[in-house]
């Protein structure tokens, strides 16, 4: 595969490309091999008339630097007792910090895809949606609405887990209010089951989230004749 420069987020992620593409240790790194890799990658760069961040440059001239440093003569090598640091340590040291930067990073970005999956809403008082004028039977619990809201779930196999995004179409609350409302200036009265015609589950959970919002602030009544059965909503004028 033919990589360009913009394939890589900066120097260190090209050498740390490269290191990975010899199939050597980070701290085995031949400098000389891997500065004439890195040359080699800038130089064709720039016969595709391609720009050249100066950050690339930079690195260019320190590897330069380092290779020059392990070509030429060590005039210490009778100074047995005298300490003489590795020219590729800092540079290994910095690929190493960055290899755990992308790490983190790769982990943080498949967090962020998996929590796009899952729906959230403050929470709020439901009791506040069964009020005495709301022509709610006395025996009806908020508990049997959600009942019956996982029983569409269960039915439609909608309670799993989904594996990608759902973006062909977006829904609001404020939108699936308003087609309840016109729904129920038609009808008077529907099942509760009726109102989940597209079974996806953003649209399911917007179905739901309108009918509790419209139910609390009284657009709408809750009726169930006996427990079990089923449930219907009427509008109110």
């Amino acid at each position: 595969m033919d990589y360009k420069i913009n394939d890589f987020e900066g120097p260190l992620d090209l050498l740390l490309h490269l290191i990975k593409e010899s199939k050597v240790d980070i701290f085995d790194i031949n400098i000389v091999e891997i500065t004439d890799q890195y040359m080699d990658f800038i130089n064709r760069m720039q016969e595709l008339n391609l720009d050249i961040a100066s950050e690339y440059l930079v690195m260019a001239a320190e590897l330069m630097k380092i290779k020059s440093s392990l070509l030429l003569p060590n005039n210490k090598q009778d100074q047995e007792d005298e300490y003489e640091e590795d020219p590729r340590e800092q540079l290994i040291n910095r690929l190493i910090e960055y290899e755990r930067y992308k790490n983190i990073t790769s982990s943080l970005k498949e967090y962020e895809r998996e929590r796009q999956n899952l729906y959230t809403k403050e929470p709020y008082d439901l009791s506040l949606v069964i009020e005495k004028d709301n022509k709610i039977d006395e025996d009806f619990r908020i508990d049997d609405l959600v009942e019956a809201f996982n029983g569409i779930l269960a039915r439609k196999e909608l309670n799993k887990p989904l594996n990608t995004r759902i973006t062909t179409k977006e829904f609001s609350v404020s939108e699936r209010s308003n087609e309840i409302r016109n729904i129920l200036k038609t009808k008077k009265k529907v099942e509760f089951s009726e109102l989940f015609n597209i079974m996806t589950k953003e649209y399911v959970v917007v179905t739901f989230l309108s009918i509790l919002t419209m139910a609390k602030n009284q657009e709408l009544s809750i009726v169930q004749d006996n427990n079990f059965s089923n449930i219907y909503l009427e509008g109110k004028n």
